[in-house]
């Protein structure tokens, strides 16, 4: 299937993070402040005696920042299981074709969120990684992108090539900021496929125009530029 996605602008500088602060870094700082604000929740419901309400009001703030801590170990969480994953090892797989899974699997969450899945494939991309992680990091990346796009448009995936190099491309059209942005759940989804991705050895570059949000993949093609039998079947599970 191919169709165009939406029409970016040339877009100002990608957003990343600070050079000199780890995604792991970047979430142990966010962590500090539900953190702290739990703690002085805490310190005033027990400085004295205080109103039934007023004792309510304060197990709800401190049930939300709870929450927001949570997602927030839950990303340091995958963080550190990807320290120990080789996304880079293994045989050489057709990446067009894991993506048009994935796009598959996730159609019923798309038309859940009514955003229309466009996928544009220009050649076959094979490339040497862990499939099944990289399988798992791109359901994850897509279900974010997903949870982040506007009701009614457009997400296109696509993947083309060039000089010994494989890119997947995806271009979506922003919805309403999410509920503790910019650490709500998809957000951070993105942080991890970032983190995922460039583990495995690929370049990560995320760029936003008005209105919408771009990430393209740049990952090495493999050096046969060939999917092995062994990978086909392995492909076949």
């Amino acid at each position: 299937m191919s169709a165009s996605g939406p029409k970016l602008a040339p877009p100002p500088p990608a957003e990343a993070l600070p050079k000199d602060r780890s995604p792991f870094a970047h979430l142990l700082h966010a962590l500090n402040q539900p953190l702290t604000g739990l703690q002085c929740s805490l310190e005033l419901a027990a400085a004295g005696p205080r109103r039934p309400e007023q004792y309510s009001r304060t197990i709800r703030e401190s049930l939300e920042l709870t929450l927001r801590m949570r997602v927030l170990v839950e990303a340091l969480r995958e963080l550190a299981d990807l320290e120990h994953t080789d996304l880079d090892r293994g045989q050489a797989f057709a990446l067009d074709q894991l993506l048009g899974e994935t796009a598959e699997e996730l159609q019923p969450v798309a038309e859940t969120l009514h955003v229309k899945l466009a996928t544009r494939y220009d050649t076959p991309l094979s490339v040497q990684a862990d499939r099944r992680a990289l399988a798992a990091l791109t359901f994850r990346f897509l279900e974010s992108v997903l949870s982040l796009a506007g009701e009614g448009t457009e997400l296109l995936i696509a993947a083309t090539r060039g000089e010994g190099q494989g890119a997947l491309t995806v271009c979506w059209i922003d919805g309403p900021p999410p509920e503790h942005s910019p650490f709500s759940r998809p957000e951070l989804g993105l942080l991890i496929a970032q983190a995922g991705w460039e583990r495995a050895g690929a370049q990560w570059e995320r760029q936003r125009a008005a209105g919408g949000q771009s990430c393209t993949i740049r990952l090495p093609l493999a050096r046969s530029g060939e999917v092995s039998q062994d990978a086909k079947a392995e492909n076949l599970r």
